[in-house]
């Protein structure tokens, strides 16, 4: 049995406010450039330009953000929704950056029972939602059916459908049972946002957010601003510092650096990594690193396309992409090479796996010899940030040098994305990808390059789903059972090399060293509860 300490009971008074100025808008690529925090329960690796600086009530936080939000794609962790689920929403549990055990949140303890197929949790009592709602255990059961359905398009909504049972023992209890043990159930409870029964629906047309976190979402002009204030009624006392947040939409990347320099904005998320380090030794300045919440760039490969369905070509673009010059060039070294998608921090990493593929001209040639050359292929990328585009250019060059001629397909983030979940890319493509600084089986059963059932590259494989399937149903997501069937897992990643991986990038954001508080989650969501301006 396992269980977690209790927290504290908090107060607050009310003041409501309606979101106004609605509309749709594009929006960026999972995994990609999001601000993130945890609450003050759980708070750690904040930034700040002074550790000695005294906390400040009041005052507006401006940031910058290159994509606006789809509404529709509330949980799809992709774009400026996580900035909205941080400020606006949050979850049961919450996982420190540097290691995988939840701590409380809206939970305050639990029990997992011994043969792993149920869940006990107790909830705060001294939850409201911004409309003044209490909190309850239905609240949890209403979330968990939502993210499990399919429509939202959530990346664990199979580990939500793997609850088969929502128990209600009391108002502030609830017992989950489950099909199987779920390896990665604390990934589900970190991640699912506690949703509003009575306003869901106006959320898909933004028309109304209602969550229990410490900012409110009151206004929005689509393509150019999102303005947060302060919730009155949050559980914390004087809690949130700030009165308010505003977000501006700035897609062009110069425009966030002048923008940032001039003090229109205190913080710009979404910078290259030149500009981040450029401005880490300017005066008045600093470069925040999402340290716990890794993200991985790689290629992936459609293999229903005729040109790459034999796995020696894929095998020849592993040898041939330069990952040392990307990571350097590119990320300006933060970050490291791998070709499993695993960061350091993942009990499945493995080093010696990892090494299967290097830098390797002659080789990538030989193996291509073997098969026949592809013609003329297409590789996509995601227009939003800027280093999708040098690192398509680095493959592209790369693959230049073994006789495969690579023509670019640059596109606009809305569309990327709905081609990702679609998988509908003709050929190769760059993005990066998340949710591998979590347990590893929700990788695999879950997002959707890697989803063994369904995945962007058509990769179709029963000795892959097997290995998925085995990994997840582990009762201990980090223990070492769980270690011995994650490596089966990358075997089968490396045998069928429909997902070639690059690196590991530790995202980054600039800000003035006037912004002290700010702190992430795994998935670098933004939370700003202890965030202050000096």
């Amino acid at each position: 049995m396992s269980s977690s300490p209790g927290v504290g009971a908090d107060q607050g008074v009310g003041r409501r406010n309606f979101l106004r100025n609605t509309g749709i808008a594009a929006f960026a690529i999972l995994g990609t450039g999001a601000l993130a925090a945890c609450s003050s329960a759980v708070s750690e690796q904040k930034a700040g330009s002074d550790d000695n600086a005294q906390p400040v009530r009041g005052g507006t936080l401006k940031v910058g953000w290159p994509t606006d939000i789809i509404p529709a794609n509330l949980l799809t962790n992709s774009g400026t929704v996580p900035a909205l689920i941080g400020l606006v929403y949050e979850s049961l549990v919450r996982y420190p950056h540097d290691k995988l055990e939840p701590a409380p949140l809206l939970a305050k303890s639990w029990t997992l029972a011994d043969d792993g197929l149920s869940l006990t949790l107790d909830l705060r009592d001294d939850v409201k939602f911004h409309s003044g709602r209490q909190f309850t255990a239905k609240d949890v059961e209403f979330s968990l059916r939502t993210y499990a359905d399919p429509k939202w398009s959530a990346q664990l909504k199979s580990t939500a459908a793997a609850i088969t049972e929502y128990d209600i023992v009391g108002p502030n209890r609830i017992v989950l049972k489950f099909a199987h043990p779920l390896g990665n159930i604390f990934d589900l409870l970190d991640t699912a946002p506690i949703l509003d029964s009575e306003t869901i629906a106006e959320a898909t047309t933004a028309d109304k957010f209602i969550g229990t976190g410490p900012f409110e979402l009151t206004q929005r002009t689509p393509n150019s601003l999102l303005v947060f204030e302060r919730n009155e009624l949050y559980r914390i006392p004087d809690r949130p510092y700030l009165d308010r947040v505003e977000i501006s939409i700035i897609p062009d990347t110069q425009a966030l650096v002048n923008a940032l320099k001039s003090g229109q904005i205190a913080v710009a998320n979404g910078l290259n990594y030149r500009d981040n380090e450029n401005f880490a030794k300017s005066a008045g300045f600093s470069t925040i690193t999402y340290e716990g919440a890794e993200l991985q760039i790689y290629v992936g490969a459609n293999v229903a396309e005729p040109a790459l369905a034999d796995v020696k070509v894929r095998q020849a673009i592993a040898y041939a992409i330069d990952r040392e010059r990307i990571i350097s060039e590119v990320f300006r070294n933060a970050g490291y090479p791998v070709n499993l998608p695993w960061p350091k921090t993942s009990p499945a990493f493995d080093d010696a796996r990892n090494k299967t593929f290097s830098r390797d001209i002659a080789k990538a040639e030989q193996i291509l010899a073997q098969t026949s050359k592809p013609p003329k292929l297409t590789l996509s990328y995601d227009t939003s940030l800027p280093y999708y585009e040098a690192t398509a250019q680095i493959v592209q060059a790369n693959l230049a040098e073994i006789g495969i001629e690579v023509t670019l397909d640059p596109i606009e983030s809305a569309t990327f994305v709905k081609r990702l979940i679609g998988a509908e890319f003709p050929g190769l493509w760059v993005t990066t990808h998340s949710w591998a600084q979590f347990t590893p089986s929700t990788l695999t059963v879950s997002a959707y390059p890697f989803n063994a059932r369904k995945n962007a590259s058509h990769y179709e494989s029963p000795a892959y789903v097997s290995a998925a399937d085995a990994a997840w149903q582990v009762k201990q997501g980090t223990s070492a059972e769980a270690v011995q069937a994650y490596r089966k897992v990358s075997d089968q990643l490396l045998d069928g090399l429909f997902l070639i991986e690059i690196g590991v990038h530790l995202q980054q954001a600039a800000t003035s060293r006037k912004v002290h508080g700010l702190d992430w989650t795994k998935r670098r969501e933004t939370v700003l509860t202890d965030a202050f301006l000096s």
